[in-house]
């Protein structure tokens, strides 16, 4: 099947360019186009029913007529001047509240319009919520409609956010901004310049690589245009899958595919380069298409097996209960398939065409190189091998122990110390009211004896509420519109984004909630301390499922590909001492000189996958190199040098490429962000210059032929003449 595609494809490469350049850009276009529909506004839908807070949504939404995609933000409005507010201010404020609540805003076109893009047109829903105590402002509720991560959406509420502000600097009044989409827009107006800034520097790192390795234009840009074309349709794909199975993604789930696709996308053209690169050198008299054809066809197998491992790790995700992990899996596992096939058809296609001129203006395919650093180690990792499996397992080891007194920071990672205009906004309400006012946290209670609610049936439960320490101010109690429902919103005085907050609404706040609420009634408690709580419990829960499902499968995998018993458990045992390094380095760089409360709560399972995938990834790639050159004459340690020598400028380069791409995670605002891109980079390197290219490797050349038992490599000699792979001399199997 894998020699099937790509020899079709080295045989007809027009068409299958031409193919890939049709769809693949259609399957682009569409994605982008359409990701806002198939994406899932905010994270408390993806939790499962059981959970508190997914109870009380589901209330919101039946009872009181809540949008899953409303977009609530809480406007400040003050005199110019400084001074205290009057009644005839607070008159005029309403008057204009009302005004805009009848005032349509209509979305500005977009520079570039994108076809099919939605018009997020709107009239917002704008109410008096409160007046401080010193009278030195006055808040309005506001509520839009339409995905927060949408540009359209965000370019509807700068419009409204626009008009607001001259509306009422004409009364002689100053506005602020704060909550839900004003704090995200203000994030991303202000990191604008760094994101682009970040992904020039990426792009640039990519391609210098390729430059110093290749000292070729076109193998340091051919890369990077087959990943764009392959991933664009990836992502086409995903979110087509998703409109059809009527999945909702999170928002993030886009951004973490392209991602996760440029680092293997990357990685699975360099593989093929390098063997293609070799190929040529040991083979002038081939055209280029013939060395494409037995390149592709012989590095095909090995990236089928590393792309169905990452496949199989990230599909165990479907088992997790939390919604958001249980979408995310499947849908990076489609996109990598999308990527495999584009490394079996697309990339083989584009070698053949270009042939020898893929190196130009590089002299290297007309002489033999010499000896480089990878030889010299591939010839210290085949005569010292011991040694350097006790060094890698120490300073793995050493790392591994920053695990020790690891916590988990369930704070939900806003962004960064950048002040911006809606963190300001923010902070000046709090100075006066309980900093929840612009987020509640909500109890919302329904009848389950048939009867109906009265505000003096709740009157018990609000004043119980009212004494919990935390809790700043406890507003009335709204019943729903027959009656059977009734919402009580509560301001705490910690910020709701805080550990604080979600330990008082676990703790305290619920506790209040099942002792006081009325016979004959159930109770629930909502809003966003609830939420990431019920996260963080569903998070928990499904590491202790996914880890070791995701552990055996990969291991299944392993042992079917590699025909072998032993390979499997070396190849494991070195990932998981990677992961756990990995683990402790974050630990040791984030919770103790950082100073953080912990790493974030995604980070083991993030780093799980990512690091156990990828780097069974390069582990697959220098086995199966060892493999191939042990089924050569000679001592098996000659077989070992001779595989680090050309292998391990591929994984090399695949490491530094991968790590930059994750690594450019770690310069964003997003504390959890941070750390996932710093912790994943690491993991990458770890994975690729000690385990790849060093320990796995040294182990091989200590167990020999043995490596594969029970079905050893059968020796076959080289054609006469065949220096590189005759018996050594020096090294001893």
């Amino acid at each position: 099947m894998i020699r099937a595609l790509t020899g079709f494809s080295t045989r007809s490469p027009w068409k299958v360019i031409a193919l890939w350049a049709v769809l693949g850009i259609a399957a682009a276009l569409l994605g982008q186009a359409f990701v806002f529909r198939a994406s899932q506004p905010g994270t408390a839908g993806f939790l499962p029913a059981q959970y508190d807070s997914a109870a009380a949504l589901k209330i919101a939404e039946e009872r009181f007529g809540v949008k899953p995609d409303a977009n609530l933000l809480t406007v400040l409005v003050a005199r110019s001047d400084g001074t205290p507010l009057g009644a005839a201010d607070e008159q005029r404020i309403d008057a204009q509240a009302a005004q805009m609540s009848r005032q349509r805003v209509a979305m500005p076109k977009p520079k570039d319009p994108m076809p099919l893009a939605q018009d997020h047109s709107q009239t917002p829903r704008v109410s008096p919520a409160m007046t401080a105590p010193d009278r030195a402002f006055r808040l309005l509720s506001v509520e839009l409609t339409g995905h927060a991560a949408d540009p359209g959406v965000q370019a509807t509420y700068r419009a409204f956010r626009d008009s607001a502000r001259d509306l009422f600097a004409q009364e002689g009044l100053r506005t602020g901004f704060t909550g839900g989409i004003a704090d995200r827009v203000d994030t991303a107006d202000a990191e604008e310049t760094r994101s682009k800034v970040v992904g020039i520097v990426m792009l640039g790192v990519i391609v210098l690589l390729h430059v110093l390795v290749f000292r070729s234009a076109l193998a340091a840009l051919l890369p990077l245009l087959a990943v764009s074309v392959i991933g664009g349709a990836a992502t086409g794909v995903v979110v087509g899958a998703a409109l059809l199975t009527d999945t909702g993604l999170a928002d993030s789930t886009p951004g973490l595919i392209n991602v996760v696709l440029v680092g293997i996308g990357i990685d699975y053209f360099l593989f093929l380069l390098f063997r293609f690169r070799e190929q040529l050198r040991e083979h002038p008299e081939q055209s280029g298409r013939e060395a494409a054809a037995e390149v592709a066809g012989r590095v095909g197998t090995a990236v089928t097996s590393a792309a169905l491992t990452i496949v199989a790790a990230f599909a165990t995700l479907g088992v997790a209960s939390f919604g958001q992990f249980r979408v995310l899996g499947p849908a990076i596992a489609l996109a990598v398939l999308v990527m495999l096939l584009g490394s079996l058809t697309f990339m083989p296609a584009l070698l053949a065409v270009t042939g020898r001129k893929m190196f130009w203006p590089s002299r290297a395919l007309k002489r033999e190189p010499r000896a480089g650093s990878a030889a010299r180690l591939g010839d210290r990792v085949a005569r010292r091998p011991l040694t350097l499996v006790l060094a890698s397992v120490a300073l793995l080891g050493a790392l591994a122990a920053g695990v020790v007194g690891l916590r988990m920071d369930y704070g939900q990672g806003g962004a960064g110390a950048d002040r911006t205009a809606a963190v300001d906004t923010a902070r000046e309400i709090a100075r006066a009211l309980p900093a929840g006012v612009s987020d509640p946290t909500t109890v919302f209670v329904t009848a389950s004896d048939g009867g109906t609610l009265t505000v003096e049936r709740l009157a018990g439960l609000s004043g119980a509420l009212a004494r919990v320490d935390g809790v700043g101010q406890v507003a009335g109690t709204v019943l729903s519109e027959d009656r059977r429902a009734a919402r009580i919103d509560l301001f705490l005085t910690a910020d709701p984004q805080r550990q604080e907050a979600r330990d008082l609404v676990t703790g305290p706040v619920r506790a209040a909630v099942s002792a006081h609420a009325p016979a004959g009634t159930e109770a629930h408690v909502g809003g966003t301390p609830a939420v990431f709580a019920d996260i963080a419990a569903a998070v928990d829960k499904d590491l202790k499922v996914v880890f070791p499902v995701a552990a055996g499968l990969i291991a299944l995998i392993l042992l079917v590909l590699l025909r072998s018993l032993l390979a499997p458990l070396i190849l494991l045992a070195a990932v998981g001492l990677g992961f756990a390094a990995t683990l402790g380095a974050s630990t040791l760089v984030f919770q103790h000189a950082l100073d953080r409360p912990g790493v974030d709560f995604t980070l083991p399972l993030v780093l799980f996958l990512f690091v156990v995938a990828l780097g069974t990834d390069y582990n697959i790639l220098m086995s199966d190199r060892i493999r191939e050159e042990m089924e050569r004459p000679g001592p098996a340690r000659a077989a070992v040098s001779r595989a680090v020598r050309h292998t391990a400028p591929a994984i090399a380069t695949a490491g530094l490429v991968l790590a930059a791409s994750f690594g450019s995670l770690a310069v964003t605002p997003a504390p959890s962000t941070q750390q996932i891109g710093f912790a994943t980079a690491l993991g990458i390197l770890l994975s690729a210059f000690v385990l790849s290219i060093v320990l796995v490797p040294a182990l091989a050349a200590l167990l020999g032929r043995s490596t594969w038992w029970p079905v050893r490599p059968r020796r076959s000699y080289a054609a006469a003449g065949d220096r590189e792979h005759a018996p050594d001399r020096v090294l001893v199997g």
